[in-house]
């Protein structure tokens, strides 16, 4: 279906490949083709004061286990304000392990909730 290209950066002019996968990922999402290479996307993320990674929840593993789901304020999901203080845990019991679990949204009954090591086994 798609081949990997190699493409020209606009800001620093150094070559980068642009991989099939990628292609499928922007075509998905009708995005067009990246103009800058990963680097220079990074720099231009960080002058606009952004966080990088592959998580728009602040990084970490998924639900409870902890203060990692969107702490520091805002993990930017949703497009809230990004100073809005750290999230609001709630205690939970994994419906799976039935170890204590913190989340971040009331557990409703009838609604199972996962510890962070059920949660990512259910994912897969």
């Amino acid at each position: 279906m798609y081949a990997d290209k190699t493409l020209t950066c606009a800001d620093c002019g150094q070559e980068f490949t642009f991989t099939s996968s990628e292609q499928e990922f922007y075509s998905q999402r009708g995005f067009s083709e990246p103009r800058r290479c990963s680097s220079c996307r990074a720099s231009r993320k960080a002058a606009r004061g952004e966080t990088g990674g592959s998580s728009s929840y602040g990084g970490g593993s998924s639900y409870g286990g902890g203060s990692s789901y969107g702490s520091g304020g805002g993990g930017g999901y949703g497009g809230g304000s990004r100073d809005r203080g750290p999230r609001e845990m709630f205690a939970a019991t994994c419906s799976s392990c039935g170890k204590e679990a913190q989340v971040p949204f009331r557990p409703t009954s009838g609604k199972p909730v996962y510890c962070a090591d059920c949660f990512a086994t259910q994912r897969r």
